[in-house]
């Protein structure tokens, strides 16, 4: 939950032109990964991005104080309740202004979906919110932290199967055991429908590991609850991220609903970027 607002983007209807949009995704990216191995080399020195895409799941933990991190992704669905088919960019910037607290805005900047039969573009939804960081953890004794969500605008986009909450309140945990990392996520969200308002409850689990040194697969369940269908999404994720350097993580991977009211299916890629400067001088 995740931008890059000047990126450009257009309707998507043929697998030659998701491609050519995969690759617009990722110029920024692969600019980024052809700086000279000098520069690379300092920024090695410097502070680690904390990416908290493709999965569902947030890291209990937040960026280094002071830097501006980016996760950019380009997000493929088909077979929702709200639509047959929606093509993206998703995107979410961070920035930590105390050890403990982590300022978060979230955007997907346009939409182009299929709905009833119709195509259609529409500016999607802009979240902003924070993370405070109760308990910070080592090894195998978790980081406890709690993040909360408020949706500042609401484009009319077709939602994902999980909806789009007014208000959310994340409870966070991450941890390393046994060479395995993970998180774990409890959300208690507000939907609205009309001049109803229901809770929403959901749970997700993202289990890692590291492998080549530079890249990382991760499995991921997760669950929500569809108070308006009296019905419950669930999914199985899977990604794979490569570390081009420690301020530079690409990634990619895939979501399977596992429900009738769940996303079928949704592939992914992207990237999260942490600028190696920091915004003000350290105290």
């Amino acid at each position: 939950m995740h931008p890059i607002f000047g990126l450009s983007w257009l309707p998507v209807r043929h697998p030659g032109e998701s491609i050519r949009f995969i690759l617009i995704a990722l110029l920024p990216c692969l600019t980024l990964a052809l700086q000279p191995a000098a520069a690379q080399s300092a920024v090695d020195e410097g502070p680690e991005a904390n990416p908290g895409r493709p999965t569902v799941s947030t890291p209990a933990t937040i960026t280094p104080v002071g830097y501006l991190q980016f996760e950019t992704g380009f997000v493929p669905a088909y077979q929702s309740p709200e639509f047959s088919s929606l093509f993206g960019l998703t995107g979410v910037m961070k920035l930590s202004v105390a050890p403990r607290l982590e300022l978060i805005a979230s955007a997907e900047p346009i939409a182009h979906f299929t709905a009833e039969g119709r195509a259609a573009n529409r500016v999607a939804d802009i979240f902003l919110g924070a993370q405070f960081v109760l308990h910070h953890g080592k090894g195998a004794k978790p980081t406890l932290a709690v993040s909360y969500f408020h949706r500042a605008y609401d484009g009319g986009a077709p939602e994902f199967d999980f909806g789009s909450p007014t208000n959310s309140l994340l409870l966070l945990a991450s941890a390393d055991v046994k060479g395995f990392h993970y998180d774990a996520n409890a959300f208690f969200t507000e939907l609205e429908q009309g001049p109803v308002r229901r809770g929403q409850f959901g749970q997700s689990l993202t289990i890692s590991r590291q492998f080549l040194r530079r890249f990382t697969l991760s499995g991921e369940v997760w669950h929500f609850t569809q108070p308006s269908l009296r019905s419950d999404a669930v999914g199985n994720l899977w990604a794979v991220s490569y570390s081009v350097r420690k301020t530079l993580v690409l990634d990619a991977g895939f979501n399977h609903g596992l429900t009738g009211t769940s996303t079928n299916r949704e592939t992914f890629v992207g990237f999260t970027y942490l600028l190696p400067h920091r915004l003000w001088k350290a105290q």
